[in-house]
């Protein structure tokens, strides 16, 4: 069964950070974009951060950039996200999600992420 199973949410003061991970089981994370996708209640998903197979193209949101930061280990079929300073504006459920050609498309269940005093 492919599966993508996202790890790490919880309730943390404003300023303070979180790791996330998002872990590959059925299916290699080597050949194609892994990347991480949030929805705030109320509000359409986002796209928060991605990187590509060798990590030579990486992308940031505009709210995140110099924040957050998206590493994979392909050696353990495993993305993280490390999310500090955060914001109550970063509060939502983060997705994971692993696609490529047209057809390879998978999503991870989602973690909550709380930020609040």
């Amino acid at each position: 069964q492919l599966q993508l199973v996202e790890s790490g949410g919880g309730l943390v003061q404003p300023g303070g950070s979180l790791r996330l991970s998002c872990a590959a089981s059925g299916f290699t994370l080597d050949y194609y974009t892994i990347g991480w996708f949030r929805q705030a209640p109320g509000k359409e998903r986002e796209g928060v951060s991605c990187v590509d197979r060798t990590e030579s193209s990486i992308y940031y949101a505009n709210s995140v950039q110099g924040r957050f930061s998206i590493s994979r280990d392909n050696a353990k079929n495993t993305v993280y996200l490390q999310m500090n300073d955060l914001k109550p504006e970063d509060t939502g459920v983060y997705y994971c999600r692993y696609w490529g050609v047209p057809g390879y498309d998978y999503w991870g269940q989602g973690t909550q992420v709380t930020v609040s005093s």
